[in-house]
């Protein structure tokens, strides 16, 4: 495992990392809203790539060591008229950050990829399916939604959690992480505080920004309904939801797995907007089960 820069052909870097062997099926990690790589915990990447998997994660653009575009600020005021649907003109739209996954990939000489995302990352690699089908070998969308506002709703009580200022330095970002994961996770999976302590400082040193967080969030406020255009898809997907998420509904993944022909719908009880450390190895299992579904349904 060792951190590199791609340079893609739009002038944007993607830092990245790859776990396991380069020869075998390549899986590519999108993470959610806000968020840099390290998210995607360690020791899943080697519980992947030890089902035969080549991991690759990466910091989408705006998180982390990738290009930030801090030459085009956000106001809160912004953001409140986007979600009122009173303005549409975004820094970047969620195609982009779709396109940026393709980008890696080019920049990796990979023609396809199994590719997986959570949360926000979940509509990256649904739209990657729709915009560039040939590109993914498989789909797994995880706590994620289709677009339409009808379904995958956030509960009200975190719009303005997701606003607000963090306090000075790292420790007001430790302080508000504590705040967002007792919000957002459940009692039963839901990591200790010592735990989202040492995530939060780690994404903190990564170079965490709450102007980055909000342009993402503008992109996701924008985004299309993909509904139809996932009727599409023909690769086999893998639709991963926990039934008491509050930032997105479980309608959200219930909708994304009947908009997608032959999908699996998997459903856990009592999880929230998380990848429990206690369910890592069955996640990993059912990526790996639907990448090899794929290569038979390539035969």
């Amino acid at each position: 495992m060792t951190e590199r820069l791609a340079d893609l052909d739009t002038g944007i870097s993607l830092a990245y990392d790859t776990f396991g062997d380069a020869q075998d099926p390549a899986v590519l990690l999108v993470m959610g809203l806000g968020c840099p790589m390290n998210w995607w915990r360690t020791e899943f990447c080697e519980t992947l790539a030890a089902e035969g998997l080549f991991v690759i994660r990466y910091d989408n653009r705006d998180t982390g060591r990738s290009t930030r575009f801090d030459d085009r600020p956000v106001r809160r005021s912004q953001v409140a008229a986007t979600f009122a649907r009173r303005r549409r003109a975004t820094p970047y739209a969620l195609s982009d950050l779709a396109d940026d996954a393709v980008g890696l990939l080019d920049a990796l000489d990979l023609e396809q990829a199994h590719v997986v995302g959570q949360s926000m990352g979940g509509m990256v690699a649904q739209t990657v399916a729709v915009a560039h089908p040939g590109r993914v070998a498989s789909l797994t969308s995880i706590m994620s939604t289709t677009g339409r506002r009808t379904v995958g709703w956030q509960h009200p009580r975190l719009a303005s959690m997701l606003l607000a200022a963090p306090g000075p330095g790292e420790e007001g970002y430790v302080r508000r992480s504590l705040r967002s994961a007792r919000a957002i996770s459940s009692r039963r999976y839901g990591l200790p505080p010592e735990a989202v302590e040492v995530r939060a400082r780690e994404t903190y040193a990564r170079g965490w920004s709450i102007q980055g967080t909000m342009r993402h969030m503008l992109a996701v406020m924008t985004q299309p309904d993909r509904t139809l255009p996932l009727g599409a898809v023909g690769v086999p997907t893998l639709v991963i939801h926990g039934t008491a998420d509050p930032m997105v509904h479980v309608s959200g993944g219930r909708a994304t797995a009947a908009a997608i022909p032959r999908s699996e719908l998997l459903l856990v009880p009592d999880m929230a907007h998380e990848i429990p450390v206690a369910l890592e190895g069955v996640f990993a299992a059912a990526i790996a089960g639907t990448a090899r579904r794929s290569h038979a349904h390539a035969r």
